[in-house]
């Protein structure tokens, strides 16, 4: 069962469309189809909503203290509403997964993500649930802080949207605490058509001269 899901990300309408921002994309959406608005609680240090599914309680939060102190406003809601780490889903942007691919785990590290790194000390715990939303990897670990903080492009922003709506589809299962029904929905994505095949071009007939004589596999140009 999940009682708290905070979606992680930096205040402010310059950070509103980077790639960091992923966790606050899934909440956003999620206070819309739970029909409930999300709200500055100061003394929770972050945006935070509440609904109802099948009459459990459900909280949403936004933690507005930047990346780097996200575990502040996790745990603080955490403790007031009396929440087990193993109640909590952190939503986050994931270096190591391509755009449009998304993974739910429990536990683990924090893999240098500065966000859980700051819950994983508030709780006290590592031991709650993450949807880690990909983001793709730049390929210099020196260009990681430039790349999160910057929107992603077209095509990413569209993989990355794909892949939120898998994990919104699951979220009566999230919810329920059915992980093993809620992982399927959201680790299963549907892969890239496939392009057409190039035409083969004709075997020019025997004799006749002026013909295209490239060979298999040889440019011809």
């Amino acid at each position: 069962m999940i009682r708290l899901i905070a979606g992680l990300g930096n205040p402010g309408p310059e950070y509103a469309d980077t790639r960091h921002n992923a966790g606050f994309w899934f909440v956003d959406e999620a206070a819309r189809l739970l029909k409930t608005s999300l709200q500055m609680e100061r003394g929770h240090f972050g945006l935070v909503a509440r609904a109802n599914m099948a009459g459990q309680s459900i909280w949403l939060v936004e933690p507005q203290t930047y990346m780097n102190l996200s575990g502040k406003s996790v745990a603080s809601l955490a403790r007031f509403f009396k929440i087990a780490p193993e109640e909590v889903l952190v939503v986050h942007d994931e270096l190591d997964l391509p755009p449009g691919e998304a993974k739910l785990k429990k536990g683990g590290g924090h893999a240098g993500h500065n966000g859980l790194r700051d819950i994983h000390a508030q709780l006290g715990s590592a031991d709650y649930w993450r949807l880690r939303i990909g983001i793709g990897h730049p390929g210099n670990r020196n260009e990681v802080a430039n790349w999160v903080l910057k929107k992603p492009s077209q095509d990413d922003r569209i993989a990355i949207t794909q892949s939120l709506d898998r994990a919104l589809k699951a979220l009566p299962q999230l919810i329920a605490g059915e992980m093993d029904k809620a992982t399927a929905l959201i680790h299963t994505s549907k892969p890239p058509r496939p392009k057409p095949p190039k035409p083969v071009a004709a075997t020019p007939a025997q004799g006749v001269e002026g013909g295209n004589t490239t060979g298999p596999g040889e440019a011809s140009d």
